[in-house]
């Protein structure tokens, strides 16, 4: 159980779940189910001219399947037919180990293969997380690894690049990034892999650096609709952000130009490590390198703003868009630097629109939920930041996440298709919070739920943090009438499935709108007005 991030309820509970500090990564080759895999048939032995025949007794090799009663040759079986072999009892097929659960909440539905899964990491307690957004849910089925894939050139998110082996969690910077979960429905759907933040790492094994692109020349010219076209207008507005923590840590990133002031917009996981006592640069397409310091960061939206020491006279912001007015297949161009390849443009359209993201650092102290645009644009590490463009050349989001289907052992692993972005009408409200106060707000229901996702909605706690009231006295939800043990399922329009969910939808609001609420109890539905309030800062 884990609290929704209202008022200074903070995260921890009593009788929290555990939660691992990395996502489900396979550490070799999913294990194959009998289902799933093709018989292999016992080649039959030389026939003995001199021999009697007899009944063959001879089994299937250990670990092999049974044989499949009267089904075609394939190509691994022998093309002379043989007696029938008895059926021996097949192999017990390798399973994950599970977690042990310290609570009832925190599952989601296990996928239908069985991965093999590299030891869990100890788990983070609620008490310790140190901040309200609670972590987001382990799948139910497989142990966590260690290793992941995302900020980092290797793979363990924001970790360096090169293979892992499990050991006990090394101690990370800020810039090193874990993601916690999955996307809801793609659980939901026995999605594999692991969805989190992408930043290249400077330093990772595979040896990727900043490489700057060449422009087109100046001849070639491209009518404002095509890609080229707003990809040409565009470019001059991207940078290639590069930030170090004060122990070394740190890593590359995307952001892009805000404002005629200097502020760039981008992924707080992508300047995180250089927040406190680290340094910022950010390159332009042009080559032309400026200093930038942190001016906010809100980790629970994933988003920063920072600001170029020596900003240009000559800066143009992109034009933003209307993230509400995108259609699902409308067409979309993704800039950033990914592997390290400044400048980089792709290509896809809108798959999806309000998917529910929820990822974290790994530690328990930075989760963030967003109800996501997805895209099928290449993403890649090193593209975190970076705009997310319409045909027209406007923002329409910010690239923070993609799932991947990396395992252990793999030095990277990027783009299936799968990428979520910010949209940029939530961003241009917290850009706007960070540049006049340095501070995000957050809406609140005050209420804590639980990140049980088999429930079908978002539920509301026994009891709160530190066994505080699960409803805060005289908060939005105890006015609207709501207590614990209500399942909220509907927030406006929007089905919510689970707490990551809820905590998403509320995100897209702000202080002060009026929502309705749509709940079960006792077997009974109602629905409830409620007031949306606030929390301010991250902790």
């Amino acid at each position: 159980m884990s609290t929704e991030n209202e008022g200074n309820e903070g995260t921890g509970a009593e009788g929290a779940s555990s939660v691992p500090s990395a996502p489900p990564v396979p550490a070799d080759a999913p294990q194959a189910h009998p289902e799933d895999t093709p018989p292999a048939a016992t080649p039959p032995a030389a026939p003995d001219p001199h021999a009697a025949p007899a009944t063959s007794t001879s089994q299937p090799a250990p670990g092999t399947q049974d044989p499949q009663p009267a089904s075609p040759a394939t190509p691994h079986e022998s093309a002379p037919s043989v007696p029938d072999p008895q059926p021996a009892s097949p192999a017990p097929q390798a399973h994950p180990a599970y977690p042990a659960p310290d609570g009832a909440t925190a599952q989601v539905a296990a996928v239908p293969a069985s991965p093999q899964y590299a030891p869990p990491a100890p788990p983070q307690s609620a008490a310790d997380a140190g901040w309200p957004p609670p972590p987001p849910p382990p799948p139910s089925a497989p142990a966590y690894a260690q290793t992941a894939y995302g900020s980092g050139g290797g793979p363990v998110w924001g970790a360096p690049g090169g293979p892992q082996t499990p050991e006990s969690p090394r101690k990370r910077g800020a810039g090193g990034l874990v993601a916690a979960v999955v996307v809801a429905a793609l659980v939901a759907g026995g999605i594999g892999g692991a969805l989190g933040f992408w930043a290249a790492d400077r330093n990772n094994d595979s040896g990727s650096t900043t490489v700057a692109a060449s422009s087109n020349p100046r001849d070639l010219k491209r009518d404002p609709g095509t890609v080229a076209g707003v990809a040409a207008k565009a470019l001059p507005s991207v940078v290639t952000i590069e930030a170090q923590g004060g122990n070394g840590e740190g890593g590359t990133g995307t952001g892009f130009v805000y404002d005629k002031e200097g502020h760039i917009l981008t992924n707080n996981h992508v300047v995180a490590s250089a927040a406190e006592s680290g340094q910022l640069t950010a390159t332009f397409s042009n080559g032309k390198k400026y200093d930038a310091e942190v001016v906010g960061r809100a980790q629970g939206y994933d988003v920063a703003v920072i600001k170029l020491k020596n900003p240009p006279k000559s800066l143009a912001p992109l034009p933003l868009g209307n993230s509400d007015q995108v259609a699902v297949g409308d067409s979309t161009i993704a800039i950033g630097a990914p592997f390290g390849l400044s400048n980089t443009v792709t290509t896809g359209i809108i798959s999806a629109k309000n998917r529910p993201v929820a990822s974290g650092d790994g530690n328990g102290g930075s989760n963030s939920y967003m109800s996501a645009l997805q895209t099928d644009a290449s993403i890649n590490p090193g593209n975190s930041g970076g705009p997310l463009l319409s045909a027209s050349g406007a923002v329409i989001g910010i690239n923070s996440a993609i799932q991947s289907t990396g395992s252990i052992g793999q030095s990277q692993a990027g783009s299936i298709g799968l990428g979520f972005a910010i949209p940029i009408n939530q961003a241009k409200t917290v850009a706007q919070q960070l540049i006049k106060t340095g501070q995000p707000v957050y809406p609140v229901i005050g209420a804590t739920v639980t990140m049980d996702e088999k429930n079908g909605g978002a539920v509301i706690a026994d009891r709160g943090a530190g066994g505080t009231d699960a409803v805060a006295k005289n908060g939005p939800a105890a006015k609207a009438g709501l207590r614990a043990g209500d399942v909220i399922t509907k927030f406006n329009d929007t089905v919510i499935d689970s707490g990551p969910t809820l905590i998403g939808e509320i995100w897209t609001h702000k202080p002060g709108d009026r929502v309705t609420l749509t709940y079960e109890r006792d077997g009974k539905t109602a629905t409830a007005e409620v007031t949306l309030g606030e929390r301010k800062g991250d902790s």
